[in-house]
């Protein structure tokens, strides 16, 4: 009854806005947890295939920035409900009309960009429902919601494969559907003012710091993205289920973890929070990279498995970006647009990570991967400390 109360006495637009972010969170949980298997059972493709199909999927965020610059008419909130929008239509044209795979790539596009406009502008939107001081803590706590959400989706996805037989296409049409409400309840929120044109498609050079660490961010976050979980697939040889019941328990283990993150970052700051994250991720690197060698098979699988669920919670720390902008900004105008170019800018860096990471699977083995991730790691750590405390 304490929750139903304390829910009731929100505000009317962080209601929806809350609402929005667990639909997103849930319909993103779906496809997360069936993409790989589905491409596989599909188009039976191999390592360098598979890193190509980046390239439909990576190039709305290198564009989301020009593609924000054209919306600039739009506030802020509308232009979250058609990225909602977006996302329903690629995925129900995904599920429909993936007559080949060449048929399947523009759908992936339409989805992908929807998903990257939501990205920045969701947590642009999340800042601005915070008080004053509590940036971290509420950008948390819209993770921990969105985690919530995605164990509902990979909990879905396990049990719906694991014992009904539920299929691709009714899991994409559910999460088509998830998206397509994340819209409609961004639309039912008050319209804020749309940020001026001229603030769009400009890098100031008092950022550059913010700048490096989101093509930092870019670069690793395509290991946890692409290779972490083809590693699980191919290597490991571990079908949807299981794929889904780790994100369930990373989700699970994020509820909890998610909203100490941000009070962490509004208490330590983000030099001690990203700093943190890039020591722990050259563990992670090290286990992806060494576990089957270092291993027998059942203990590899779990070493790597490990590894999978720490990289997942640590993809949240990404938060610390978006707050260190927050109070480096010299005009509050500049928010949105500068989190919004950070996409662009680290997706230049994510497709090119992609396809090197493609070419080095190839020719030297997946392990490779991994090693260039311990020094991506380790310039995080070096980048993260030029920070103001």
């Amino acid at each position: 009854m304490a929750i139903r109360e304390r829910i009731r006495s929100l505000p009317r637009d962080l209601k929806f806005f809350l609402g929005a972010v667990a639909a997103f969170g849930f319909g993103g949980s779906l496809i997360d947890a069936i993409f790989n298997n589905f491409l596989d059972a599909r188009f039976q493709l191999d390592g360098l295939q598979r890193t190509l199909l980046e390239i439909p999927r990576e190039v709305p965020g290198l564009s989301v920035a020009f593609v924000s610059a054209a919306l600039a008419f739009l506030p802020s909130r509308r232009m979250a409900a058609l990225a909602g929008v977006l996302g329903f239509a690629g995925l129900a044209c995904l599920g429909l009309f993936s007559y080949s795979f060449v048929w399947m790539m523009p759908w992936l596009f339409f989805y992908s960009m929807g998903q990257h406009l939501f990205m920045p502008i969701s947590q642009a939107i999340g800042m601005e429902l915070a008080k004053e001081g509590q940036a971290g803590k509420r950008l948390g706590q819209m993770n921990a919601l969105r985690n919530a959400m995605a164990i509902a989706g990979s909990a879905l996805v396990f049990v719906g494969f694991q014992f009904f037989d539920m299929g691709f296409g009714t899991t994409i049409a559910l999460a088509a559907a998830s998206l397509l409400l994340a819209g409609w309840l961004f639309y039912r929120m008050r319209p804020d003012t749309p940020q001026p044109q001229r603030s769009h498609l400009k890098i100031h050079k008092e950022y550059r710091l913010y700048y490096l660490l989101a093509i930092l961010f870019g670069t690793r976050k395509q290991l946890f993205l692409t290779f972490a979980p083809w590693v699980l697939v191919t290597i490991f040889q571990q079908p949807t289920s299981m794929i889904a019941r780790l994100l369930t328990i990373g989700g699970v283990v994020g509820i909890a973890i998610q909203p100490l993150i941000g009070r962490m970052i509004d208490a330590k700051g983000e030099r001690f929070a990203l700093s943190l994250e890039a020591v722990l991720l050259v563990f992670v690197c090290a286990g992806y990279a060494l576990a089957r060698d270092l291993f027998a098979p059942a203990t590899a699988f779990l070493v790597a498995a490990g590894c999978f669920l720490l990289d997942q919670i640590l993809m949240s720390f990404n938060i610390a970006r978006s707050t260190y902008m927050k109070k480096i900004a010299l005009d509050p105008s500049h928010i949105t647009p500068t989190l919004t170019m950070a996409v662009s800018i680290d997706h230049v860096f994510s497709i090119a990570i992609a396809l090197l990471g493609g070419v080095l699977w190839r020719q030297l083995g997946y392990q490779s991967v991994f090693v260039a991730g311990i020094a991506l790691s380790l310039a995080n750590w070096i980048v993260a400390r030029r920070m103001r405390p």
